[in-house]
């Protein structure tokens, strides 16, 4: 028997999340079901990308993850699941599976198109869904395997010899500010030299271990645990203190960063909308 996680923009005030829960009980009263988070920003596909990306690998190969976020179906109307990197994923086809796959699943069918329209896909679509993978049934029962599906492009990382320049993707709770610059990228243009980091009018010339190295009211930067760079103030909220947001300019600077050269390579998190 496996397990369903659920992530949603619900919300906690209202009757949605535990409708959802009622339907999986009734389906299968076995099938553990684990909260992720329903505080999601309504319709932010970025936000839902973020915290399950963040944390869908420390759940066992086989764990089927259920987003109720912007859940109409998205501009076709349409539902999906997925199987990327030994999980499954059942989702509408709003651009979450585009952003979390980095472009394309493993394998992916279609749940349903217009026809299959209600007022609560995630209880009366997705979920059913979610409890036939948890019950070990294949995924190309489900509905037909497609390779069509809507596109979000990630936001790039611009990398160039001297500089590494990339944004803000997520302001979590404590008003932390989550990069999509990572340590892989640091280690390989940044060569083992020093550097600071320069965002709003700050600049720090270190990378800590934990936000507490920092005399409290002062910024700080660290790599989270999934080796993003972070920003924050010890005891402080970054986002509001510095005025950094969402897609907010974060530049790491090497030594000699005068000299012009072209970018050498480029990496993603979120999220511009493209048309397809």
């Amino acid at each position: 028997m496996g397990l369903i996680t659920f992530l949603s923009d619900f919300g906690y005030r209202d009757h949605y999340v535990a409708a959802v829960k009622a339907r999986i009980l009734q389906l299968a009263p076995s099938v553990p079901v684990l909260d992720i988070s329903h505080a999601v920003e309504p319709f932010n596909i970025a936000h839902a990308v973020h915290v399950l990306n963040a944390v869908f690998r420390d759940f066992p190969a086989g764990t089927v993850h259920l987003v109720g976020v912007n859940d109409l179906g998205g501009p076709r109307a349409a539902w999906h699941a997925a199987s990327f990197q030994g999980h499954y994923f059942v989702s509408a086809d709003n651009g979450l599976l585009a952003l979390l796959c980095d472009g394309q699943p493993e394998e992916l069918v279609s749940l349903g198109a217009a026809s299959t329209l209600t007022s609560s896909p995630t209880r009366d679509l997705l979920a059913p869904a979610a409890v036939h993978l948890a019950q070990g049934g294949h995924l190309t029962d489900l509905g037909p395997t497609v390779t069509q599906f809507f596109q979000l492009l990630n936001r790039q990382v611009r990398l160039q010899d001297n500089r590494i320049t990339g944004h803000v993707v997520h302001v979590d709770h404590y008003g932390n500010l989550i990069t999509n610059i990572t340590r892989q990228a640091v280690e390989v243009i940044g060569r083992n030299r020093p550097y600071t980091v320069h965002f709003a009018r700050e600049t720090v010339r270190e990378i800590a271990a934990h936000f507490q190295a920092a005399d409290p009211g002062e910024a700080v930067c660290i790599f989270n645990s999934q080796d993003q760079l972070c920003i924050g103030i010890n005891q402080g909220n970054a986002s509001e203190l510095l005025g950094l947001h969402f897609d907010s300019q974060v530049d790491l600077r090497f030594p000699n960063e005068g000299v012009p050269v072209a970018p050498v390579a480029s990496e993603s998190y979120t999220a511009r909308q493209v048309k397809s």
